[in-house]
C-alpha cells in the first residue's frame, strides 16, 4: 500500500535530503525511523520524495511516499501498552515524529493513503519555492536569521522583478545549473516574481516543473545582482542564452531557501502523468 507523507523541516543541521553514509540528512533520518518501528515486520520501508533539497534548504511542503505492506499497516493498529494510543497511519505520524522528529527540525505532518498512480517523484506537475532576502530596507528580526539572507544595500525590488521575468518560459539553464553528467537542464520557468512583505523583506517565489541542481539559488543571485545594479535585465538574458557558467553573479547561501509546495494533477491523470516523466527522465 503507497502511503503520502507530507513533510516539514528546518534544513540547517541537515546535510540535505538524500541519504548519505556517515551523514546526517532527512532521508536517512526518516528510514532510521521507519526502520525502527518496523523492525520485528517484514523489510525496512524506503522513502521516494518530491525533489532532492540541498544542504541547508528548508522545506514547509515537501512531500514524500513509502510502500508498506499488510503485516506492517497491520502492525500500525496493533495497541500498545499504556492504555489508548493513535493507530493506523495516525500511528505512523506519530511513531516517525517520536523517532525522526526528536530533535524537532523535521515533522511529518500527515500521512494518507495514496491514489492509485501516485508517485511523489514522477508525478509531481511543478515544485515551489520561496526565498527571502532582508536587506537594509527591510526589518531584520533575529528570530528568522537562519530563514533569511540579509544584503548589506538596499536593493531596487522593480529591477529584480524584470530581471526575474526576463528568465521565464521554456529553455536551457545550463547556466544556472551545477552541471551533473547525462542529466539535462531544460527546464520550464513557470513563475518567478519578487515583492516585499509586510516588514520590507523581499520575497521571491519560484515555480518550475523541476529544477536542477543549485538551479534556484543561481536564478536568485541574478536577481540580486541586478537588484544592485551590477546586472541588467538584458543581461541576465544574455547570460541565460549563453548556457554556461559564469562569474557575473554568485549562487546566494542555501539557507534562504524553502521548498514550499508541490503541485499534482487531479487523481485520474495521476498515471499517465507518472509514466510521462519517467519516460523524459530516461531519455
Amino acid at each position: 500500500m503507497r502511503i503520502r507523507l507530507d513533510l516539514a523541516y528546518d534544513g540547517g543541521d541537515f546535510t540535505g535530503w538524500a541519504k548519505q553514509p556517515g551523514l546526517r540528512t532527512v532521508q536517512g533520518e526518516l528510514e532510521l525511523a521507519l526502520a525502527t518501528i518496523f523492525r520485528t515486520v517484514g523489510s525496512a520501508p524506503t522513502l521516494t520524495v518530491a525533489g532532492r533539497t540541498d544542504v541547508g534548504v528548508h522545506a514547509t511542503g515537501q512531500v514524500a511516499h513509502v510502500e508498506l505492506d499488510d503485516a506492517q499497516l497491520a502492525d500500525l493498529d496493533r495497541r500498545r501498552r499504556g492504555g489508548p494510543a493513535p493507530r493506523g497511519l495516525d500511528a505512523l505520524v506519530r511513531r516517525l515524529n517520536g523517532i525522526a522528529g526528536a530533535a524537532g527540525d523535521v515533522q511529518v505532518q500527515r500521512a494518507t493513503l495514496a491514489p492509485p498512480g501516485f508517485d511523489a517523484r514522477f508525478a509531481a506537475t511543478w515544485r515551489r519555492y520561496e526565498y527571502r532576502i532582508a536587506d537594509a530596507a527591510a526589518l531584520r528580526d533575529p528570530r528568522r536569521r537562519g530563514y533569511e539572507v540579509w544584503h548589506p544595500t538596499t536593493l531596487d525590488g522593480d529591477a529584480m522583478e524584470t530581471a526575474a521575468r526576463s528568465l521565464l518560459g521554456l529553455h536551457d539553464f545550463a547556466s544556472f545549473c551545477r552541471p551533473r553528467e547525462g542529466a539535462t537542464t531544460i527546464r520550464t520557468l513557470q513563475e518567478f516574481t519578487w515583492a516585499r512583505d509586510a516588514d520590507g523583506v523581499l520575497v521571491a517565489h519560484v515555480r518550475a516543473d523541476a529544477f536542477c541542481h543549485s538551479m534556484v539559488r543561481a536564478l536568485v543571485g541574478a536577481c540580486l545582482a541586478a537588484g544592485d545594479g551590477k546586472l541588467s535585465a538584458g543581461r541576465v538574458t544574455e547570460l541565460r542564452e549563453a548556457t554556461a557558467r559564469t562569474s557575473e553573479f554568485v549562487v546566494v547561501p542555501a539557507k534562504g531557501l524553502t521548498l514550499v509546495e508541490v503541485g499534482y494533477p487531479p487523481d485520474e491523470e495521476l498515471a499517465a502523468r507518472a509514466e510521462q516523466t519517467r519516460a523524459k527522465r530516461s531519455s
